[in-house]
């Protein structure tokens, strides 16, 4: 459930949860509050309430006492260095998670303390955006199998003097059930999210919102030679899927195809992973999650541009059936590929769905995946990597750039491709271990042709294991969803 929203331009009462910006003065330790309260003797009140109990927090985090005006309330200062508004979105979410925390204390006091009041520093229509889509962002709870429940805001009322904040409050609030609906799915535990549930679900949805949705399942996989699908699924109790979900308005004078990986689990088949490594593998199909809520953002926006969304569905299981180290599969484009790693599996899913993609002829091509640990080893845990055709790759990353998402262009040098040459087939699907992101990217350029194209690794991002920061929560962070949504807007402008 998504917390409400209200835009207003004055507060009835500064006795309230009430969230500002804090910076922390190096030398003085002075706290300097960072507000649009207009009042100036309450905030240097504030500023010294925040001095006098060493308050200090980093962007991305909270720091949280009784309010000087009535202290069944709580005062949240988040940190803010600056105002641009990737900074107003991670003190937004900060502050709203820290509300979040507070519900549940300062209710054992016989306060209610919803609706907080997040008065931030801005000017500008897109600052406010920022605002708002970190606040709700930052509220979100993932509780589906929790019997005892969390405390939850009801409402978030923003302070800001922008005019006509409607149309801002309404796509803050698209663009939050979008991240939630990725977060959800992979949040999700393999048990009850297989191929076909993930299949059944972006049927659905496409319906809901005036796409069109195509399965591959079965003779079909066959018959359209979608190899590496067959081949990765083919251990599963529940057989994999090809699902195609189109947004084309009559309007449209440009294509992009958005393609998932949605490996559902992910055990590494007989190159099994080590039980460690088995954890969180229901993550797998953050891709395919992804490219479909991108697409169902586009025909809720109602944008003047054709999308089509591939879901490469598979569950990588161990069974008699499933694949085998050694094992040859040819593509529908006639490549074989030796497989020498069923680990490698996520870019045998991905070849297929870029092939099908292809064939239609799209003026580009994105596809997006959970793909290589590599990628968290060359960027860590926060930043993604975007490799592919240059025009393409720069794009996507000024998109993640104005979405306020980490991401890194990174190269496909040639000479890597030689730990990719088989001697029975044209390639296999694993490489050398140094620069196995890059590796991998340069497998999937077999499958593009001519495309213009762009492969984004989010295995790092993907799903937070540690703290909660800023908007992003522990766990499922629907990353990149945002990105590929801005690059879509960007397409319809240019």
């Amino acid at each position: 459930m998504m917390v409400s929203i209200e835009v207003v331009k004055k507060l009835d009462s500064l006795a309230a949860p009430l969230a500002v910006g804090i910076k922390t003065e190096k030398d003085s330790r002075q706290v300097q509050v960072l507000s649009n309260i207009p009042d100036s003797a309450f905030l240097a009140q504030l500023s010294s309430s925040l001095t006098a109990v060493g308050a200090d927090c980093a962007l991305g985090d909270s720091y949280l006492i009784p309010s000087p005006l009535d202290s069944r309330y709580p005062l949240i200062a988040s940190g803010l260095t600056e105002t641009g508004s990737d900074a107003l979105r991670q003190a937004a979410g900060a502050a709203i998670r820290a509300g979040q925390k507070a519900l549940s204390k300062y209710q054992e006091k016989d306060a209610v303390i919803s609706p907080v009041v997040i008065a931030l520093p801005h000017n500008h229509a897109d600052q406010l955006q920022a605002i708002l889509e970190g606040a709700l962002l930052g509220a979100y709870q993932f509780t589906a199998y929790q019997q005892a429940k969390k405390a939850q805001l009801q409402k978030i009322i923003v302070l800001s003097a922008v005019e006509n904040p409607e149309k801002i409050i309404a796509k803050a609030q698209l663009i939050a059930q979008a991240v939630y609906q990725v977060r959800d799915l992979v949040n999700t535990p393999a048990r009850d999210l297989n191929p076909q549930d993930l299949a059944d679900i972006a049927v659905a949805e496409a319906a809901k919102y005036g796409c069109q949705a195509k399965v591959f399942a079965g003779a079909d996989l066959a018959k359209e030679q979608l190899a590496g699908i067959a081949a990765v699924g083919a251990g599963s109790a529940t057989p994999p899927r090809l699902v195609r979900v189109e947004w084309a308005p009559a309007q449209a004078n440009y294509s992009i195809a958005l393609v998932g990986k949605g490996i559902t689990f992910d055990s590494g088949g007989y190159s099994l992973k080590p039980p460690t490594s088995m954890v969180d593998m229901k993550t797998d199909m953050t891709g395919a999650a992804t490219v479909l809520a991108a697409t169902l953002s586009a025909a809720r926006l109602n944008l003047p541009i054709r999308v089509t969304a591939w879901l490469c569905l598979a569950e990588n299981m161990v069974s008699a059936s499933s694949i085998r180290p050694d094992d040859v599969i040819t593509y529908r484009n006639g490549k074989s590929v030796e497989i020498n790693n069923t680990d490698a599996e996520g870019r045998l899913v991905l070849a297929d769905g870029l092939l099908m993609a292809c064939a239609e002829e799209p003026d580009e091509v994105i596809d997006i995946a959970t793909l290589t640990g590599a990628a968290v080893v060359a960027l860590g845990e926060r930043l993604s990597g975007i490799m592919g055709t240059p025009e393409i790759r720069k794009a996507v990353r000024q998109a993640a750039d104005t979405a306020g998402e980490a991401a890194w262009e990174m190269p496909l040098p040639a000479h890597l491709a030689t730990g990719l040459r088989s001697r029975i087939a044209d390639m296999k699907n694993s490489g050398k271990r140094p620069g196995g992101m890059l590796v991998a990217g340069l497998f999937l350029q077999n499958f593009v042709g001519n495309t213009p194209w762009a492969h984004i690794d989010i295995a790092g991002p993907a799903f937070n294991n540690e703290s909660a920061y800023g908007y992003t929560p522990a766990g499922a962070t629907g990353i990149m969803l945002r990105t590929l949504v801005q690059h879509l807007e960007n397409k319809c402008q240019n």
